[in-house]
């Protein structure tokens, strides 16, 4: 009967010390608020929200079947050759986050999630049949030496494996003239080059890596284009005459001007 007595008193004690605990410290406050209520769902999956077992599972979380079970039908993702991919995915946390407000979107693309995920499904000719592709992911992150520098120092071991014109084929502003190999230049993390430093303003080959736009081989040219450039005579080729380096709309003696 002691111990019983004993035992009550301490439990009641340890929740009389929790609570107040809570009630005087708002960090404490605010790690409860967040697991019960971790923050809103995005816009598409705001009529879930109270019904967390549609994508929770008790004591496992989120598991990919429950997103499958509304999602596995999209055809128009899983007939497009940049997002097919998600036909033989088996996790959807990876790249998918909830949570984050009502927001439009909830993808946050992860390229290394993405390696691993591939290899992971996938064969590979550097991984030998003796090796898992556990091992193979393992090795690409550590290797047999230590840290293995990636082929490509703007990105990671695993990043260095994707093809980005698989999916970036279509989104090429280069018209293929520096090759297929996006990662020669830019990184998973944004496409532009803080690096990159712009040939002279004085430069006049700018049609060796700039097309001009459909508009300038009409009439719009030289009704719109050079009439605002103040510019009597204008080869399309002649980017300079007109422009600057600094943006395609800063237009020499006029400035920054909005065409539409």
């Amino acid at each position: 009967m002691t111990k019983l007595v004993l035992s009550l008193a301490l439990l009641v004690a340890g929740t009389a010390a929790t609570t107040l605990s809570l009630l005087h410290f708002p960090r404490a406050q605010i790690a409860v608020q967040r697991a019960v209520r971790p923050g809103e769902l995005s816009q598409p999956h705001a009529f879930l929200e109270k019904n967390c077992v549609a994508c929770h599972t008790p004591l496992k979380g989120v598991e990919a079947k429950n997103c499958i079970v509304c999602h596995a039908d999209n055809t128009s993702l899983l007939q497009r050759p940049p997002t097919a991919f998600h036909v033989d995915i088996a996790t959807c946390t990876s790249c998918h986050l909830e949570h984050q407000g009502r927001v439009p979107r909830t993808a946050e693309m992860d390229h290394v999630a993405l390696a691993r995920i591939g290899l992971s499904q996938l064969p590979h000719p550097a991984n030998p049949p003796e090796k898992t592709r556990a091992d193979l992911v393992a090795w690409l992150v550590q290797g047999a030496r230590g840290p293995r520098p990636s082929p490509t120092p703007q990105l990671a071991p695993e990043e260095a494996l994707l093809q980005c014109a698989t999916c970036h084929g279509t989104k090429d502003r280069h018209a293929s003239l520096f090759g297929s190999d996006c990662a020669q230049c830019h990184a998973t993390a944004k496409w532009t080059l803080p690096e990159f430093r712009h040939p002279s303003p004085a430069s006049q080959s700018c049609a060796q890596c700039h097309q001009a736009p459909p508009s300038h081989y009409m009439m719009h040219f030289k009704m719109v284009s050079m009439t605002v450039a103040r510019v009597e005579k204008a080869d399309v080729s002649q980017c300079f005459l007109c422009h600057q380096t600094t943006a395609w709309n800063d237009i020499k003696g006029v400035g920054f001007y909005k065409h539409h």
